[in-house]
């Protein structure tokens, strides 16, 4: 299959072929431009659709703008949330970044790390190297330690 397209792109014909390898050549950076920019952002866009309508009373959020709370109401398209003691604001629905775990970390971010990235190991479970330091990519190369 790619063979005869490679084809079409190298050699142009004498004559009207060019206006079929153009087509050709559109059609492939449609496909690039779908695979790499517009599926990628329609799957975030649902995810984040979904983590909105799963919005509960008791549920830690952080807005767009960087406000972290528990929300106390939920309405149609918005959330009474508790930022303080005595503080309470009205945010709307959309505006939520992220639902926070117990931890303190957005819930997707959690599964992805999981999943994608080695777990980290501490300074205890790192073999120093033969000099009995950290290994040499690990030394700082500032003299002052900046």
């Amino acid at each position: 299959m790619t063979l005869p397209v490679f084809a079409l792109l190298a050699v142009p014909r004498e004559g009207g072929g060019g206006s079929t390898i153009f087509m050709v050549q559109m059609v492939l950076i449609f496909a690039i431009f779908y695979f790499l920019m517009i599926r990628p952002q329609a799957k975030e866009r649902q995810k984040h659709d979904g983590m909105l309508k799963g919005l509960k009373k008791g549920d830690e959020i952080v807005t767009n703008g960087g406000i972290i709370g528990k929300v106390v109401h939920v309405d149609e398209n918005r959330l009474t949330v508790k930022t303080g003691e005595n503080t309470r604001i009205t945010v709307d629905r959309g505006r939520v970044a992220s639902v926070m775990d117990v931890k303190g970390k957005a819930k997707e971010e959690k599964k992805e790390s999981n999943s994608r990235r080695p777990a980290r190991t501490t300074a205890a479970e790192r073999r120093p190297d033969e000099t009995g330091g950290d290994p040499p990519s690990r030394r700082n190369p500032h003299p002052l330690g900046l």
